[in-house]
């Protein structure tokens, strides 16, 4: 068994609010030049908009951001950004050219909702570490003064010290999952029970089971190497970005940083520190069958807190069985709902569900509203008519719902997700779990009509509902506080930007 030591970092503790003489926005004056950030997400959706997000919150503070894209997801992000560059914020985008075919994949292969089956992402990832040669040269080419590369780069934290920049790590997560995940790696309880507790963990005591785990921790696959290596880069480069705040999780942050020995700023809800900076509208749009303001429209006309809303991020793929108990356990509940359903390529199978799926519609029209592909999540959840979320709890998902102050459903499905769900549920109180036991990548755990209609009910109706609801109301406050000036995650910004500012220096020619 690994044993933990209580290695405290040497640098100046950051969880604590740090209150710095200057709230300007153009906090890079001490410096001889601007602040040059680079910013390198995964090639993901997940990853991209949060990432988005964070090179203009940067750019608000007068840093100069650019973000590096492959060609397919360049166009989205110059559009996203286009809102805060006539702002007279600086962000740009440097394209890199993604070696898809030279890795085994086809041509123009770049991001990972393009990888043809699940088979091909060894491939895909080969292509990524593949990117050191380019990502040198762009570095050589543009000098800037620090690196924030996404936690499955870990590989960027070498080539940033070839430059004498630091390296910082941006997590698409929360830091109770970030550090519960730490101690399950090094601990590594679950070979010998079924059912644990997580060890020296802060708090209540987290309980899990064998099946909640990632495959990959689990057993030995291309992806453990990964997962080892992208935790280890934690405690060895510049630090950690986390986009969540202080009093959300205070106590894991504290220990992520006492007892873990990573340096971290919580600097969330980005999305809330962008308001006005950026089109929510446009954070992730793809395909949509109804257009945002019908979407908006439709909610308008209902009461508060008298519809849930039904969406499992951009990768989930229920099989058609679990879509239909779904249809079920909404109608049984009698409650009015925005469904979100993922559209896939056309095919036999597709026009099978389209069937059955147009004749629920039908039966649930004006109680219920169905959405083909992407939905404005973050407009939706922030309509007064929303009282619950059904969510696979994806990070980006869960924070939106607590800057919203709405009340989740949890069905996690894979990744850090039941992780989330410990969070959300046990910690927060602020959810209710519908049922899912098992992590399975993709197509999730399958779960019965009857268990989604009690989980849609207890969030929306009775006096617990609206103690969560309360709850979550509370949290809402907490975040919009966290980013105003003199905030938990103001201060920690303030505090990083200060920090680069102060030691960044021009290495190359």
């Amino acid at each position: 068994m690994a044993t933990i030591t209580n290695n405290k970092s040497t640098y100046k503790k950051l969880n604590t609010p740090v209150f710095l003489p200057f709230h300007s926005q153009k906090i890079f004056t001490t410096m001889t030049q601007q602040l040059h950030i680079f910013f390198f997400p995964f090639m993901a959706h997940g990853h991209t908009i949060p990432f988005i997000d964070l090179a203009i919150l940067f750019a608000t503070k007068g840093v100069k951001s650019t973000i590096i894209a492959t060609p397919s997801n360049a166009p989205h992000i110059k559009k996203v950004t286009h809102k805060a560059n006539k702002l007279g914020y600086q962000i740009d985008t440097l394209v890199i050219k993604f070696p898809a075919v030279e890795a085994g994949l086809p041509d123009g292969c770049d991001d990972t909702d393009k990888v043809p089956s699940p088979d091909m992402m060894p491939k895909f990832f080969l292509a990524v570490e593949m990117l050191k040669q380019p990502l040198s040269d762009l570095l050589k080419q543009h000098c800037p003064h620090c690196l924030v590369a996404d936690m499955f780069f870990p590989w960027t934290t070498e080539v940033a010290a070839m430059f004498k920049i630091p390296r910082i790590v941006f997590h698409g997560t929360c830091v109770f999952s970030l550090s519960a995940m730490e101690h399950v790696r090094l601990y590594q309880p679950h070979k010998s029970k079924e059912t644990f507790t997580i060890p020296n963990f802060p708090g209540d005591d987290i309980k899990m089971t064998t099946a909640e785990l990632q495959d990959y921790v689990k057993q030995e696959t291309w992806r453990t190497k990964l997962f080892n290596d992208s935790k280890e880069t934690e405690s060895e480069c510049f630090g950690v970005i986390v986009n969540s705040f202080y009093e959300l999780e205070s106590v894991y942050a504290d220990h992520y940083t006492d007892f873990l020995g990573r340096r971290a700023w919580h600097v969330g809800p980005i999305s809330l520190s962008t308001k006005g900076v950026i089109n929510k509208a446009e954070r992730g749009k793809q395909y949509s069958s109804i257009e945002e303001h019908e979407c908006l429209k439709w909610l308008q006309s209902k009461d508060r807190n008298s519809v849930v809303y039904i969406c499992f991020g951009s990768t989930t793929n229920f099989v058609d069985s679990q879509l239909m108990e779904i249809a079920k356990g909404l109608e049984a509940s009698g409650q009015q709902f925005v469904w979100v359903v993922r559209k896939e390529k056309e095919s036999n199978d597709e026009k099978g569900k389209e069937n059955w799926l147009l004749e629920f519609e039908k039966r649930m029209e004006g109680k219920g509203l169905v959405i083909r592909g992407w939905a404005p999540q973050v407009l939706i959840l922030e309509n007064e008519a929303i009282g619950g979320f059904v969510t696979h709890c994806g990070w980006n998902s869960i924070l939106e719902s607590v800057t919203a102050g709405v009340p989740v459903i949890t069905w996690p499905v894979a990744a850090e997700q039941f992780y989330n769900e410990k969070l959300s549920v046990e910690v927060l109180k602020i959810g209710v779990g519908v049922g899912a036991r098992k992590w399975k990548r993709l197509v999730g755990d399958f779960v019965k009509s009857e268990a989604i209609e009690k989980a849609v009910k207890e969030i929306m109706v009775g006096e617990k509902a609206m103690e969560m609801r309360n709850r979550a109301k509370r949290f809402a406050d907490m975040a919009k506080k966290a980013v105003e000036d003199g905030g938990s995650s103001e201060s920690h910004l303030n505090a990083l930007i200060g920090e680069l500012s102060s030691t960044a220096v021009k290495t190359c020619k």
